[in-house]
């Protein structure tokens, strides 16, 4: 699929430390429960943290004590990518964004979580940032 933002491997690995390179651009996972964003109660956007695009908002963030950050919806149907994942002897559903492919985590559905639309998008905190709501 071509992105609106393409950048060679090697400007990729110059802009991101290890550990983002890891998670964003090979589709790796942060260990769980030490994200910078797993607890985090902050109002605000989440945005992608390798381009900028904005991914999810803080109001469809829930607590799942999986050790990720969890959503029920992206900010816009637009802003991510689903791709199916068949890595680990496991069938998945990735979530990449939309704008330059990154990966960010899996998509869940059908676990009984409380939420509006009954999904869990678990993401990697490393694959974040987070911009508050000004006050």
């Amino acid at each position: 699929m071509a992105y609106e933002i393409e950048k060679p491997d090697e400007q990729w690995r110059a802009e991101l430390s290890p550990a983002e390179y890891t998670v964003l651009r090979q589709a790796g996972t942060e260990p769980a429960f030490v994200g910078e964003y797993t607890d985090t109660r902050t109002a605000g956007t989440y945005a992608c943290r390798a381009c900028g695009a904005e991914l999810f908002r803080s109001d469809t963030k829930f607590e799942s004590h999986c050790g990720w950050p969890s959503f029920y919806d992206p900010k816009d149907s637009d802003a991510v990518e689903l791709v199916e994942d068949r890595t680990h002897g496991m069938v998945r559903t990735e979530v990449r964004c939309s704008r330059c492919g990154s990966h960010l985590g899996h998509v869940f559905e059908g676990e009984g979580y409380p939420t509006p639309t009954d999904q869990r998008y678990c993401i990697n905190s490393i694959s974040l940032t987070l911009d508050p709501d000004r006050a």
